[in-house]
């Protein structure tokens, strides 16, 4: 008897953690609509050859993945990748963070954090706090998105001395760019920088360099910043052009707002400003799309704590900004 009650109890502790790695809960192989998901730091591929979306997310040390024909009605999940264990040599990794779905000359590109509890055995670059691991942005490749996906090499597409997050593709005049997160954790006041990718993704050419800091961000945006100076968080960038004006648009993430930087110059290298107000509050880790149809939409996950599931909002381009119009077929 006292065997079986162990065996409730520990149940009931490990079915909460079992869920957190898995996406929250990862429901039964069938067809499900947007609502019954829940997952954070997910992103959406409409796939231009199979005119068929790709919902993928992070599950555990895996990757998981839902399609659609028409944003409603999502078969999955998939598993399209799981970590080997040797993928980093002889450092373990924990989980993945933020994979983001691309398609890119012909190939099918996974941006994703390896996080892992290993510390840095060297010189930590900008080091400034406490908590520094092993943790970097990769680049992924297949011919399918549904996978298998590979590693150009065995360790993180970024330096590995440092603490990179939430890794993104955008390709400004014919030359790839990842955009990403250099970790709060490592240098307190969070960054975004950009590097410039190889043709094929499988290297950085070039030197990664600093957009703007996370302390950048206007306090109008409803964030919740430490006065102190403790923590400026950087999270989930991904950049969209305008289509009717020259302006280059980022959002990105601080602690619970989604907000909005502007290049007014249109080009990568910027300068950056940062919108006043946020483009929502109570929610994260954004991306931008667009349907078959030519709309533009936005998925990200909300709210940002608690019962977190990703939603799908309408976008308006003004030329000037983006605005969210409504939540997407409501």
């Amino acid at each position: 008897m006292k065997r079986i009650v162990w065996l409730i109890l520990l149940i009931a502790v490990m079915a909460p953690l079992t869920g957190r790695s898995q996406g929250r809960g990862r429901l039964p192989y069938g067809i499900h609509d947007i609502d019954s998901l829940r997952w954070r730091d997910n992103c959406i591929l409409a796939d231009p050859v199979s005119k068929t979306y790709y919902f993928v997310g992070p599950a555990g040390r895996s990757v998981m993945s839902y399609k659609s024909k028409d944003l409603k009605h999502w078969e999955g999940p998939t598993i399209i990748y799981t970590t080997p264990d040797d993928v980093w040599g002889d450092i373990r990794i924990n989980s993945i963070w933020a994979p983001e779905l691309h398609y890119y000359n012909g190939k099918y590109y996974l941006f994703q954090t390896f996080d892992t509890s290993t510390p840095f055995q060297e010189q930590w670059r900008n080091w400034y706090s406490t908590g520094r691991v092993m943790r970097g942005s990769q680049v992924l490749v297949s011919d399918s998105p549904e996978g298998p996906f590979k590693t150009f090499a065995p360790h993180s597409t970024m330096p590995t001395d440092m603490m990179t997050i939430d890794g993104t593709l955008y390709v400004e005049d014919g030359v790839p760019y990842m955009v990403y997160c250099h970790e709060w954790v490592q240098v307190t006041d969070g960054a975004v920088g950009y590097v410039r990718l190889k043709p094929d993704l499988s290297d950085l050419d070039g030197e990664p360099k600093n957009l703007f800091r996370g302390s950048y961000v206007n306090h109008t945006w409803g964030a919740v910043i430490p006065p102190d100076g403790s923590g400026y968080v950087t999270d989930g960038p991904y950049l969209y052009k305008s289509k009717v004006s020259d302006k280059l648009y980022m959002i990105w993430t601080t602690n619970n707002s989604c907000g909005i930087a502007i290049s007014d110059s249109g080009k990568i290298a910027g300068p950056w400003r940062q919108q006043d107000q946020a483009l929502l509050t109570n929610a994260g880790h954004g991306m931008i799309f667009t349907s078959f149809e030519g709309e533009l939409l936005l998925v990200l996950h909300a709210p940002y704590w608690g019962d977190t599931h990703p939603k799908i909002y309408d976008l308006e381009d003004t030329g000037e900004t983006l605005r969210v119009i409504k939540e997407h077929g409501k």
